[in-house]
């Protein structure tokens, strides 16, 4: 395969996950090491940055066909927030993984992907956990990617949540900055800890109830977790977190109507890749969600 400006930049080892997609992320690895992979005749290492013009020489390799789409889903594109030939925003329901793995077939990006077959630059911009409801951006060519996550990276995008918090946040808007550590990889598990990556978490209280605060969370940083960790280092853990909350009020809070994680990526603003426009989307909060607001409304609460 010969390089074209679309994919010059990119590593080597996201260029053989997308173009040998059923083959395990384990083996492509292998493959590369075994020097069986050839860059212009060459051995290269996974990092290396393809060139216009490379030529890369691909063995040949079972592929598993990737899994038909389940029947139900059919209705992700009318979560569609927007959409033009570089990119789209999907409002991504709760429960849903943004990938496959960890015993998922597939997950939002490998659905579009088998929804639309002839759109082959799919990939995902950025990332929201499973039980994370909301804006999800998705690159439609390789040059939008590359120039969304240099954004990313420039802190020009702006994220904001919604979340609800476990106890009462008193005063106004603060700023959690404390660097955050991935403890354990298995377990996706992250603490502050003074060796970790910078991370700042902005936290406005939009309502108070008796016992939790409604909040805009704006993001300063993107790390793994960090809306969830950085809550739970308030002493005010998002409602509904198994991972980072307290487990006898998850159990009050499932009583209450909640039956996950209270958080939603409700806003999303970003230089277009293309014109340099700011793109501003949001994502109403879902119906469960509202109906757990609403519950504490009735119960006085």
């Amino acid at each position: 395969m010969t390089i074209d400006a679309e994919r010059s930049g990119q590593r080597l080892d996201n260029f053989l996950l997308a173009v040998l997609k059923g083959v395990p992320r384990t083996h492509i690895y292998r493959i590369v090491r075994k020097g069986e992979i050839r860059i212009n005749k060459g051995r290269r290492k996974a990092d290396y940055r393809l060139q216009t013009g490379d030529v890369v020489r691909i063995p040949p390799i079972e592929v598993k066909a990737p899994p038909p789409p389940a029947p139900d889903l059919a209705w992700l594109p009318n979560r569609i927030l927007f959409e033009d030939d570089w990119l789209l925003v999907l409002d991504k329901p709760a429960g849903m993984a943004v990938h496959g793995g960890s015993g998922l077939s597939f997950g939002v990006i490998e659905a579009m992907r088998a929804l639309r077959p002839a759109a082959r630059g799919l990939e995902l911009v950025h990332r929201l956990d499973r039980q994370t409801s909301g804006c999800l951006l998705i690159a439609k060519r390789r040059s939008a990617l590359r120039g969304l996550q240099e954004s990313l990276r420039a802190g020009r995008f702006g994220k904001h949540y919604m979340a609800l918090l476990q106890g009462v946040l008193t005063g106004g808007a603060r700023t959690v900055d404390a660097p955050l550590l991935r403890r354990d990889a298995g377990e996706r598990r992250v603490v502050v800890d003074a060796a970790g990556k910078p991370a700042q978490t902005h936290f406005t209280p939009c309502r108070r109830f008796p016992d939790a605060t409604l909040v805009d969370v704006r993001l300063g940083t993107g790390r793994t977790h960090q809306v969830r960790v950085h809550a739970a280092h308030l002493g005010c853990p998002v409602a509904g977190d198994e991972r980072y909350g307290d487990p006898k009020m998850n159990g009050v809070w499932k009583q209450r109507g909640l039956t996950r994680l209270f958080l939603h990526a409700a806003r999303l603003s970003f230089p277009h890749p293309a014109s340099g426009e700011t793109v501003d989307i949001e994502a109403p909060l879902p119906k469960d969600l509202v109906r757990v607001l609403e519950s504490l409304d009735a119960q006085g609460l």
